[in-house]
């Protein structure tokens, strides 16, 4: 007999939203469960309905199914998404994008610190989303399950800049998004993080979810059963004594990932408020110092992480793409600054700023 059920330790519900619920009648006769939703939610595709399945958003009797799962009468459906749900259309909105490049198919943007990709509780407007609509010419377009483009494929953090490619079209995101579940994406960061890293290079591993004292941020954990499997790579760049730049690349791509990870084994992003790095974790008591680090966060007030290329096959042509953005102006500047601090610290042996 058919498995019909997914992997559950690739899903965190705690993560999603119930977005529909369906309680399946006592006489339906045994049905894909791909078109019993068809027939129920307004709109939907099934290729959108199946990629929902296949990233475990489709829930049956709490246990997340394929596609090709037959309902059986007295399950109880549930489809659970990332986002909220949310009760107001999207508007588009004249706000300026960096585009690094577009067709018909894809669009690659340099994201801004402080933006917000999607709408959700609390940023319903001023969103990439928001902006992706204006460009595109869509409007009262609602992006959840059943959606009408721009077709998002992943996200970076609200205060993170650098590169994200969107969809314009199911096909594009569906193969994408198989991009991103087989790892063949590249996707490279650059990180200023606290301390002095002690290996060169390395790699990090552990699970991650939400933590158990604070469900606003993430936390690793080493009990494979918990959480999403997460690996970073990583390497030095350049040391500056107390801060470190380094280069991270992500094998898989969870919430949050590098700054769960750098906080993990020590070394928190510079400036991360939600993980602690912005506060003077590495460094003297000298009045100059603490000056000094004030100053920085005050040049760069938001977490220090850039994310600089990535790299795709485009879903229609096949062609391999790379983009590589430079470091956003406030991360560039700050990295200087410390240059700058190490190299005044090296020559005079004394810890001023």
């Amino acid at each position: 007999m058919a498995d019909n059920s997914i992997d559950v330790n690739n899903t965190n519900d705690d993560d999603l939203h119930e977005h529909y619920r369906f309680v399946v009648d006592r006489g339906q006769g045994l049905l894909r469960i791909d078109k019993f939703l068809m027939d129920r939610i307004e709109n939907a595709s099934r290729t959108k309905i199946q990629t929902a399945a296949s990233n475990g958003n489709i829930v049956v009797n709490e246990i997340p199914v394929k596609s090709s799962y037959k309902v059986k009468p007295g399950d109880v459906i549930r489809i659970m998404m990332e986002e909220p749900v949310r009760s107001i259309e999207l508007i588009p909105e004249a706000i300026p994008l960096d585009i690094e490049y577009e067709d018909e198919d894809v669009i690659v943007v340099n994201k801004k610190a402080g933006m917000v990709v999607h709408p959700a509780y609390g940023n319903y407007s001023g969103t990439l989303v928001n902006a992706l609509l204006y460009h595109l010419d869509k409007s009262d377009e609602r992006l959840g399950l059943l959606s009408t483009g721009p077709y998002l494929v992943h996200r970076i953090d609200k205060d993170t800049s650098g590169l994200m490619v969107v969809a314009k079209n199911e096909e594009t995101q569906r193969k994408l998004q198989g991009q991103f579940a087989d790892h063949s994406i590249d996707r490279i960061y650059n990180a200023l993080v606290w301390g002095d890293l002690k290996d060169d290079a390395g790699t990090i591993t552990g699970n991650i979810a939400r933590s158990k004292s604070d469900r606003k941020i993430f936390t690793v954990y080493q009990d494979s059963s918990v959480g999403k499997h997460a690996i970073t790579h990583y390497k030095v760049l350049e040391r500056f004594g107390y801060v470190t730049l380094v280069e991270c690349e992500l094998e898989t791509g969870r919430t949050h990932q590098i700054r769960v990870h750098m906080k993990y084994i020590g070394h928190p992003l510079f400036n991360d408020e939600t993980y602690g790095g912005n506060r003077i974790l590495r460094g003297t008591t000298f009045s100059k110092y603490q000056q000094f680090v004030q100053n920085c966060f005050k040049l760069c007030p938001r977490q220090a992480l850039h994310a600089r290329v990535l790299g795709f096959d485009h879903p229609t042509t096949g062609k391999h793409l790379r983009f590589e953005k430079p470091l956003a102006t406030d991360v560039a500047d700050v990295i200087e600054k410390w240059r700058h601090y190490a190299i005044h610290k090296s020559m005079d042996g004394m810890d001023n700023g």
